[in-house]
């Protein structure tokens, strides 16, 4: 599948195949069952860290979405998810600030990984903006919709969860890529470069050598 691949997403090229793609059936039907995946993993087991710090599932189903269809799709995919999701499994009272937190994860891993080449160095900088993210942005719904604790406190609160959950997170989205990009690209939703997980990006000097010693991340 040939399609350009994008070292940042500021260029007009990139959004106009970025909404290209969110139009796509294929893209609309791929982010369904990512919609799907979402509910479905909401009902499954977290994963205790310590105390009551535990990892959830849902977030490996809206990187996967982000990747295949996009910042465009993702903004959509975020709003319908976080709702359809709520709806499916409540958790509580109705918090539409928690709409806007959800779709600009999703989009956030869709700049990092859409028409990108994947390397472990992107999935850890998407996850940990998207952390950087969930520890402000969402201490500040609890905040206005919840809680009796000041904003500063859940804030801090929120960034030792966050913080402790990176490396475990980041492990399983590489985990996840590692397995399903060379099958994703076999389905043509990925570009023939973005088919394998790459531990890093190759410097630019080295693509015409022709003995260099590769690792098991980059045959």
């Amino acid at each position: 599948m040939s399609q350009t691949l994008y070292k940042t997403p500021f260029s007009r090229a990139y959004w106009r195949d970025a909404l290209t793609d969110f139009k796509k059936p294929r893209t609309l039907v791929f982010s369904a069952l990512m919609v799907a995946a979402c509910v479905a993993l909401s009902y499954a087991k977290s994963i205790p860290i310590m105390g009551n710090i535990r990892v959830t599932w849902g977030f490996l189903a809206r990187a996967l979405c982000a990747l295949v269809g996009g910042p465009v799709n993702a903004l959509v995919f975020g709003f319908v998810e976080d709702t359809v999701s709520y709806f499916m499994n409540p958790d509580g009272g109705y918090n539409p600030f928690y709409i806007f937190t959800t779709m600009l994860g999703v989009f956030t891993y869709a700049l990092f990984l859409y028409r990108a080449q994947v390397t472990v160095t992107r999935i850890f900088l998407a996850k940990l903006l998207t952390n950087i993210q969930n520890v402000f942005l969402q201490s500040l719904g609890a905040y206005l919709w919840y809680s009796s604790k000041g904003y500063w406190v859940l804030v801090g609160e929120r960034a030792i969860k966050n913080a402790i959950m990176l490396p475990v997170q980041t492990v399983m989205l590489v985990a996840l890529f590692a397995a399903l990009l060379p099958i994703l690209h076999r389905m043509d939703f990925l570009p023939d470069q973005a088919g394998r997980l790459r531990l890093w990006k190759k410097p630019e000097w080295s693509k015409g050598a022709q003995e260099k010693e590769r690792t098991p991340w980059e045959e």
